[in-house]
């Protein structure tokens, strides 16, 4: 089962955490098809927020096609994100890299600011843009360095 953590600080709306909570819960395999989620009662006493935004988290859940909600018996999964991640070889480096990060003396949110300018800067659509092939074996993807976003004058 998932547990909610609502940071009140991080100016993401209350219901949208618990969205984004459960789709890494998702792609983590740590929810799998037919998992039960928690009540709306058992994350509003876990977490002391208003009913009506766990039930706008389960709802947008239910429109996205991840959950489906069965009257009397809760909130269910219906589909995964992702393959296992939880057992991916990268996610061991990534454990290595944070703890590495950690000792460093970097605090949460230093690392979560570097991982995101990272992935930003891996993950532009430039650099994920599909390139004509020549050679006849299919597409290939091309790989640009990406522009430095806190440039002067970048609209980003």
């Amino acid at each position: 089962m998932v547990e909610y953590r609502i940071d009140r600080r991080s100016g993401v709306a209350t219901y949208l955490q618990i969205v984004q909570q459960t789709q890494q819960a998702l792609r983590l395999g740590l929810l799998e098809p037919g998992d039960k989620l928690p009540t709306a009662r058992e994350v509003v006493e876990a977490t002391a927020i208003n009913p009506n935004t766990v039930l706008k988290a389960y709802r947008e859940l239910e429109r996205e096609g991840l959950v489906e909600a069965r009257r009397g018996l809760g909130t269910f999964v219906r589909k995964s994100l992702g393959s296992t991640l939880a057992d991916s070889p990268l996610r061991g480096e990534l454990l290595e890299w944070a703890g590495r990060a950690r000792a460093a003396g970097l605090e949460r949110d230093d690392v979560a600011a570097l991982f995101t300018a990272v992935l930003d800067e891996q993950f532009t659509p430039e650099r994920c843009a599909p390139e004509q092939d020549t050679t006849g074996r299919g597409t290939t993807v091309k790989a640009t360095p990406a522009k430095n976003p806190t440039a002067k004058g970048d609209p980003a």
